[in-house]
Formats: C-alpha cells, structure tokens, sequence
C-alpha cells in the first residue's frame, strides 16, 4: 500500500499557486518582483550599451574628419608643388638675371637646387621635406625657409591676433544689442557702418587711413614696425610697436568685424521667438538676463566655426593689410615673393596659410560634438 504522506522537504501540493497568489486574489509574475541584484545587473548593461554607443559614434565622427582633413591636406600639397611650377618660371632665370653665366654653369646651379632630376622624383623630395618640417632654401634670401618663416611669425600673430580679437568682440557685442534692439536706431546705424566697412577694399581703406591719421594729423607712423631711432630698451621698443600697430589694427578690424556682427545678430534673431525666452520672462527675468543668460549663450552655437575660422586666418589673413602698411611679416614674405619669384618660399607659405585653416575647421567639428547634441544623436 503506496503512503500517501509528502516526503519531508517536498513542497506541499498547491503550495506555488499560493505563494504566488496575492491577498487579493491578484496574480503576481515573477518578472513583477525583482531583487536588488537582479535590478543592478539589467540596467548595469544597458548603461554599458549606452556608453558603448556614445564612444563608437564619436570614433565614426572623428575618423570621418580626420580623414576628410588629411586628404585637404595631401591636395594642398598637390595643388603647391605643380600650381607654383606653372606661374613661377625657371627658377634659374630668376637666380641669374643680372649676370651672365655660361651653360655649364646653369647645368651646376640645376643640379644644386635638384631641378635635373625627373619630375616624380622632384614631388617626392618635396612631399617628404615637408612633412619632415624641410621647407628648403628660398632663392631671393638665401636662407632657410624655416627660418624665415619664425622669424616673421611673431609680426603676422600680434596684428592679426590683435585685430581678431578686436574684431571678435566688438562684433559680437554690436550684433547681439543689434539683434535684440532689431529695427532700432542702434541697429539700423551699425549695420549700415559695418556693411559698408566690410565691402570696402582693404587696400583703400589702409590708404585712406594714411592719409587721414598720418599725412594730415600726423599722429601715427605709417611704415615698418620699429623706428630706427628707438632705443633698444623692452619698453622703448614696446611703446614704438605699440605705436606702429595702431593704424594696421584699425584697418584689419574695421574690414573684419562686420562679418561677426551680422552673423551673431543673425543667431540672436533665430533665438528671440523660442518658447523658453517667453518662459524666462514669464519668471520675471528682466529683459537684460534673459539676453544675457537664456539667449546670447545658444545664439553663440552657430559661431563657433566662425571663431575657429578666424583662429586659422590669424596667421593668413592680413596678408593685404601688411603689404600696405609694409609690416614685416608673413604676408609682406608672401608678396615679396610672388613678385622675385621664390618658388620654395611660396610653396611653404601656401601650405602653412591653407593647413591653419584646415586644422582649425577640424577642431571646431570635434568641438562641435561636445556642444551640440544634436551631432550625438544623430
């Protein structure tokens, strides 16, 4: 006769249907209840998965402009080896123009500058003299181009940075009340000023600064950068550049900042009928914090390759302004060489102004994914 009586720790029959069955009657799924453990390592994957996501996004992005910037790179490098070749001339010609010189020694100066050997072999000294930092020998100086270049740099940076800042913030400033004050006196004034400093030529307006604050007034020096007669003292000298720098700052910034003042005034004009301006003011902001603290900040989003951009004409943007003001630097080398030629010189150049540029628009793309979530998300 089989016994009938549960084994000792058998569960009793109906045992599970009870535990899972509520007070009220109301069935519980497992699912519904989850310990602690369990809940930790459900989210603990998808955070993972997320971050996961996040990373491998921003890898795509990168490499993506990256890339893109690389391959400018190498056709700045194609577009200065073979653009300069065709409008430079023979060299040679150039070195021996005031003197005779018989073939055999054309054939050894030839020689010397590498122009005997075959056109490939030629791009790929150049290719890999410059990405070595080997930028030759200018033929007008006789001298390093590297050293040239370094030796010019600090000039081209103190206007050009000087005249950017400059330029960045006044234009910033005006565009913003511009923008917020739209159709106001202030605005109408300043927009037309601006428009009409930004289609001048900077060529005419550097002579029309001569002739009014140096010619007539006297106030400021017109050419270089020193005074022959300023004694050798740090501060002598920094009063006298400070007094040279004046009239090519004042005409950098009066052709540049127009193109800053419309473009935040722009940005300001998208951002003044959002929703949250209306709810800041709702709050009782006063009308200048909610500009300041709600609007200026997301209006600024769409300048930043702007910003970045002018970061890259630091070094190649004032190459007219130089010229006319005859300032020693980079954009006076550049000009100076165009007319010798110097064909090395102008190669360097070429790829330093374009790379500036480049590198800058790359970093404002990375930038970009850090401030903009829309990028991320998409």
């Amino acid at each position: 006769m089989t016994d009938s009586t549960p084994s000792e720790g058998a569960a009793p029959e109906g045992a599970a249907s009870e535990d899972a069955t509520t007070a009220s009657g109301a069935a519980i799924r497992p699912s519904d209840v989850a310990s602690p453990a369990g809940g930790a390592s459900t989210e603990a994957p998808s955070a993972g998965r997320s971050a996961g996501r996040v990373s491998s996004g921003f890898g795509r992005y990168l490499l993506r402009h990256v890339g893109g910037a690389a391959v400018s790179l190498l056709l700045v490098l194609f577009s200065s080896f073979f653009i300069f070749r065709l409008i430079a001339g023979d060299p040679i010609d150039q070195l021996t123009r005031e003197r005779p010189v018989s073939p055999e020694e054309r054939a050894a100066m030839r020689a010397e500058l590498g122009l005997d050997q075959p056109m490939w072999q030629q791009f790929v000294d150049y290719l890999t003299g410059t990405l070595t930092g080997d930028l030759g020998e200018s033929f007008q100086y006789r001298r390093p181009i590297f050293d040239l270049i370094v030796e010019r740099l600090p000039a081209t940076l103190l206007l050009s940075g000087t005249g950017m800042v400059l330029a960045v913030l006044l234009g910033f400033w005006i565009g913003t009340r511009s923008g917020w004050r739209q159709g106001s006196r202030f605005d109408r004034g300043h927009v037309a000023t601006g428009l009409v400093l930004y289609s001048a030529p900077t060529f005419w307006l550097g002579m029309i600064v001569i002739l009014v604050f140096a010619r007539y007034l006297g106030l400021f020096p017109v050419n270089g950068m020193r005074s022959p007669s300023t004694p050798p003292d740090f501060w002598s000298q920094a009063v006298d550049i400070g007094h040279h720098l004046v009239l090519p700052v004042l005409t950098y910034t009066a052709v540049v900042y127009a193109g800053y003042l419309m473009i935040m005034r722009s940005s300001l004009l998208d951002e003044i009928g959002s929703d949250y301006l209306t709810t800041a003011r709702a709050k009782g902001l006063r009308d200048d914090e909610v500009r300041r603290r709600h609007a200026v900040p997301n209006a600024l989003l769409p300048t930043v390759t702007l910003v970045f951009l002018a970061l890259g004409s630091v070094v190649n943007g004032s190459i007219v302004t130089e010229t006319v003001f005859s300032w020693p630097g980079l954009g006076t080398l550049f000009v100076n060489s165009i007319f010798y030629p110097d064909r090395p010189v102008l190669q360097a150049l070429f790829v330093l102004f374009s790379s500036s540029t480049i590198l800058t628009v790359l970093c404002a793309e990375i930038l970009y994914w850090f401030i903009d979530p829309r990028i991320r998300r998409s």
